[in-house]
């Protein structure tokens, strides 16, 4: 059925827009001029023998450039990506011979099979161009000059002349490096096999394998274990922080405080400190012979450190605390504009029906948050599941534990353990891995809590 539940399947519907578009290829060979047919070979001939030469080069240039570009790479590298290259780098005599470079021949094929997908892409484009153009003076209507053409690019077709830099650079800088890990890690790329002096290649589904097994030196113990407190910070993170940062705007608005401005400014300091300073100095503050043990044995209140940073347990509970320190201001300040919004209206009436305080905030207040902050909390737990600098900054992750593989510590996040197997271990294979689990649980936490939020269940019920 092309229906499920109300919805399109995805899957007939793509089936469906295929052979509607292989249908509407057939009709423009079978009916089109000498021109179009030309086109189907020649990308821009059609445009080009009608005066419209300025789409025709476009066209025409754009094929040429592709099929160098692919003929070229796949000479060298495409052919060599089903094995990633065979011949080693070798020493003979004092002379280096280099051979295959498996980095390269992976990225530069991945690069050439983008280039054929464009080349489809245009070709089709290509087709519907000349499509359009015949369509129009069979109507009897005139092409539109190329002077409007190339003013149309600064006009009708603005956006796509705005966007033609930006959506090349998401290619490059986004789609390309994700690509390029996904590939990765199905590779035994490691400090073992380091382009180009050593080779590597496809191994298969083995590394998932590994992460999955509980063996002796398998990766399932320490993923668990890693995962685990990954989603329990980012719950912490996000709620505790929420909660305390309206808490504090509810405190600093009340009627009858004074210093308002003096109060939510002195919080705000603490996010106007770059994190990668106070961090520093805040864990440093917490070291064995840091300040705030000295003060401790001083005072006599202890007799030897507190090991903050080396007890696993401390040092989770003690990131979460200074991160309650480092999040609140941020809520505070959203919080600060929400709650100004709150009709009052409706805290009068709650309290001409008897409510009290508490059953206003659990009854008014809560609920407007929850409808207007329901997006925002969710963009601030996904970003806690890779909030990098926290850890990073205060412990690196500490304290690594033996029963731990792949350089983890006990306050490691799945992102701040993947760092470290690329950074200190060189194990890409696994990193990449690593990296495709961070984006499952990310989208699919994100996937399922969007669906459940109030304000995307109900757009109205707020209003």
């Amino acid at each position: 059925m092309a229906e499920k539940g109300g919805r399109k399947n995805p899957v007939a519907a793509f089936f469906g827009a295929l052979g509607r578009d292989l249908a509407e290829i057939g009709r423009t060979f079978k009916e089109g001029d000498w021109r179009t047919k030309c086109s189907f070979l020649v990308m821009g001939f059609g445009p080009l023998a009608r005066g419209k030469w300025l789409k025709g080069l476009a066209f025409l240039f754009s094929e040429i450039a592709l099929i160098w570009f692919i003929v070229s790479n796949s000479q060298n590298y495409l052919y060599k990506f089903g094995s990633l290259g065979l011949v080693e780098t070798a020493k003979v005599g004092r002379k280096t011979v280099y051979g295959d470079n498996s980095f390269l021949i992976l990225l530069f094929s991945l690069l050439t099979i983008f280039a054929i997908l464009f080349l489809i892409l245009l070709w089709r484009l290509n087709l519907r161009e000349n499509r359009k153009e015949e369509q129009l003076l069979r109507a009897g209507k005139k092409l539109e000059s190329n002077a409007r053409d190339f003013a149309s690019l600064f006009d009708s077709n603005f956006d796509k002349t705005l966007l033609a830099l930006p959506v090349l650079g998401v290619f490059v800088f986004t789609v390309l490096p994700i690509v390029f890990m996904i590939c990765v890690a199905f590779t035994n790329y490691d400090k073992n096999h380091q382009a180009p002096s050593k080779l590597f290649t496809w191994v298969g589904m083995e590394n998932f394998g590994n992460l999955f097994s509980f063996s002796s030196d398998g990766f399932g113990s320490t993923f668990i274990t890693v995962l685990l407190w990954t989603l329990v910070w980012a719950f912490l993170a996000t709620f505790i922080d929420y909660f305390l940062g309206i808490a504090v705007a509810i405190l600093i608005n009340k009627k009858g405080i004074r210093f308002k401005k003096l109060w939510r400014t002195i919080l705000v300091m603490t996010i106007a400190v770059p994190q990668f300073v106070s961090l520093l100095y805040v864990a440093k503050l917490f070291d064995s012979d840091g300040l705030f043990n000295g003060w401790l044995i001083r005072a006599g209140i202890i007799e030897s450190a507190i090991p903050f940073w080396t007890d696993p347990m401390l040092a989770r509970i003690l990131i979460i605390v200074i991160n309650i320190w480092v999040g609140i201001p941020y809520l505070m300040l959203i919080a600060t504009g929400l709650l100004m919004n709150i009709p009052e209206d409706l805290y009068e009436s709650a309290r001409i029906d008897g409510a009290s305080p508490w059953q206003m905030f659990v009854s008014i207040t809560m609920p407007y948050m929850f409808f207007v902050t329901g997006p925002f909390l969710l963009t601030q737990f996904t970003g806690n599941l890779n909030n990098f600098n926290v850890i990073f900054l205060l412990n690196q992750g500490n304290p690594k534990s033996m029963g731990m593989v792949g350089g983890a510590g006990s306050t490691d996040l799945l992102v701040t353990w993947l760092y470290k197997m690329t950074i200190n271990d060189t194990n890409y294979k696994m990193a990449a891995v690593i990296g495709i689990m961070v984006f499952i649980v990310t989208a699919g936490i994100s996937l399922v809590v969007y669906q459940m939020l109030p304000s995307v269940k109900d757009e109205e019920g707020f209003q």
